[in-house]
C-alpha cells in the first residue's frame, strides 16, 4: 500500500499565490508519474499537472504559465506552485501517483484532496 498526503490549500484572492504538496509513503518501490488533478463542485475531475520521474511535465492549458508543478524523487513528494490565482482556479485538488510497490504491483493512488478556494 502507498499513502498520499497533501497539504497547503486554503482560501486566497485572485491574483494570490499558493503552494501545494504531496507526499508518499509506504511500500514504494519507484513512482513513475506523479500529478495534480482538480475536481469542481458538479464537474469532472480534471487534469491540472503531472510530471515523470525523469522530469517530463505537462500542464493543462487552463494553468500553463501560472502554475509550476515540481518533484522531489527522494523524498517521493510533489509540489504545484500556483500564481495568478483566479475564482475559477476553485476545486478540491487531488493528489495522484503510479507507483511500482516493493511487491511488483502497479497501481495508481489518490490522496485524499485539499480544498483551494479563490475569492473575487
Amino acid at each position: 500500500q502507498v499513502q498520499l498526503v497533501e497539504s497547503g490549500g486554503g482560501l486566497v484572492q485572485t491574483g494570490g499565490s499558493l503552494r501545494l504538496s504531496c507526499a508518499a509513503s509506504g511500500n514504494i518501490f519507484s513512482i513513475n508519474v506523479m500529478g495534480w488533478f482538480r475536481q469542481a463542485p458538479g464537474k469532472q475531475r480534471e487534469l491540472v499537472a503531472t510530471i515523470t520521474s525523469g522530469g517530463r511535465i505537462n500542464y493543462a492549458d487552463a494553468v500553463k504559465g501560472r502554475f509550476t508543478i515540481s518533484r522531489d524523487n527522494a523524498k517521493n513528494t510533489v509540489y504545484l506552485q500556483m500564481n495568478s490565482l483566479k475564482p475559477e482556479d476553485t476545486s478540491v485538488y487531488y493528489c495522484n501517483a503510479e507507483a511500482v510497490e516493493i511487491s511488483g504491483r502497479e497501481y495508481g493512488y489518490w490522496g485524499q484532496g485539499t480544498q483551494v478556494t479563490v475569492s473575487s
